[in-house]
């Protein structure tokens, strides 16, 4: 196991500067970094130090195969900032994981986490591994090699991982039984996003699709409408996806369009969502849905509606196709879907973009909770849960909304702002050690 603090070698070639995490995602979190500190004024000593993290970990994850053959894979955690609070962020399965996007993604969870005033930091972790090509024991193995190879830089008062894309509840059992096996006794609290048998928390699982209805419910007050009477549009169909889709149905919204890995699908009278879920079920994708027509991503991204959620990957909506949106509001339930460039044109185009360290905090907001409820052995109802959750998410948003009415900021960098501001208390306040 490797472990890179950001004070290494200032002479290694590999470690200078901020080339160790270049990529186009952490270099649009930097960039929107900087403008909001500058937006707040924030102090640049502060500024300095949230621009790196706290410490990089790469691991090799060596997997004995069902063929027997020994198949190493690497893996990666990325512990952004610890000044709030213990390290939170998921563990994603995906063949594209690198160390930047992951740095990107934890530094994300620092703002959104600052930004919904919990108290925790900023962490991601991640493996090169196409997880559709691996057989349940497979899986089964390299998550619990790889829980090892982190070792104690996971725990309850720590850094406490929950599942990302292509891990989920199974997923968060394995790392935890795995973790007590080696601590020598039952330690729940070091993932979140567990089954409810072991320890999870009710809620959870639609915990992220259910926050981004409640900020589109805010926002769509903003200008006038409900969710009863409008049209959304959904990229990706996975956890986060789905279960939008299904709560904004749920409250009478139309919805025109979804996608997911297989491709995308779309009906102007708006798609029946509990029967592609029982499709999906049975299919796996949503591919060959028979009351809907194919649609492209491309297409789908510029639908004429008035809600666009993309919950899929990053970087889905660039300044090349920004002038086309013809949403009225974006809610963003994926990490980073929009760069930089997008949401200036999107700003000035009056479309309302409801950021993501905002729009698709309410996993973690639940994620807290389970971690909350799991220390004090003292659980919550699930309508506790999501009373609790919509409080948390919908203060968040008002004081956003706040900044951006004062500012005239979009509403990106008034999160970011508000985020940064909470931070750089704290950091003042617990000072630089040693001095």
């Amino acid at each position: 196991m490797a472990t890179t603090e950001t004070n290494s070698n200032p002479h290694s070639p590999l470690l200078h500067g901020e080339d160790l995490y270049r990529g186009e995602m952490f270099d649009n979190t930097i960039k929107l970094l900087d403008v909001a500190a500058k937006a707040i004024n924030c102090d640049p000593n502060v500024l300095s130090r949230i621009k790196r993290p706290k410490k990089a970990i790469v691991v090799s994850v060596p997997v004995r195969m069902d063929d027997y053959r020994v198949k190493v894979f690497t893996g990666f955690r990325v512990q952004h900032s610890s000044t709030l609070g213990p390290y939170k962020g998921g563990i994603r399965y995906h063949q594209d994981v690198s160390l930047s996007e992951v740095a990107a993604l934890a530094t994300l969870m620092t703002f959104k986490c600052s930004l919904l005033n919990l108290p925790l930091g900023g962490g991601k972790g991640g493996i090169a591994v196409d997880p559709t090509k691996l057989s349940r024991t497979e899986k089964q193995n390299l998550t619990r090699r790889y829980t090892s190879e982190l070792g104690t830089l996971i725990g309850p008062q720590v850094d406490i991982p929950a599942p990302d894309m292509g891990t989920d509840s199974q997923t968060m059992a394995w790392m935890m039984d795995t973790y007590s096996q080696e601590v020598g006794f039952s330690q729940p609290g070091v993932v979140t996003g567990k089954p409810i048998e072991i320890g999870g928390s009710l809620g959870r699982n639609g915990a992220t699709g259910l926050g981004v209805v409640f900020i589109a419910e805010k926002a769509l007050e903003k200008l006038g409408m409900k969710m009863s009477n409008i049209t959304m549009v959904i990229q990706g169909f996975g956890n986060v996806g789905s279960h939008a889709a299904l709560y904004a149905h749920q409250r009478g919204a139309k919805i025109l369009a979804v996608s997911d890995v297989s491709g995308g699908i779309h009906n102007a009278n708006g798609l029946d969502v509990p029967e592609l879920l029982k499709w999906v079920t049975e299919h796996k994708v949503i591919k060959g849905f028979p009351k809907a027509e194919p649609i492209s991503n491309e297409a789908l991204l510029e639908l004429k509606c008035d809600v666009l959620a993309p919950c899929a990957m990053e970087n889905q909506i660039s300044e090349v196709n920004a002038p086309r949106i013809q949403a009225k509001i974006i809610v963003e339930g994926a990490n980073g879907p929009t760069n930089n460039a997008a949401t200036k044109i999107l700003h000035e185009r009056d479309i309302l973009v409801c950021p993501d360290i905002l729009a698709n905090g309410g996993g973690v907001i639940v994620s807290y909770f389970e971690w909350v409820q799991g220390m004090a052995s003292f659980f919550w109802t699930e309508e506790d849960v999501n009373d609790r959750l919509k409080r948390v998410i919908n203060g968040a948003f008002d004081k956003v909304w706040e900044i951006k009415t004062e500012t005239k900021l979009d509403m990106r960098t008034a999160a970011m702002g508000s985020a940064i501001r909470r931070l750089e208390r704290a950091m003042l306040l617990r000072g630089l050690y040693p001095r």
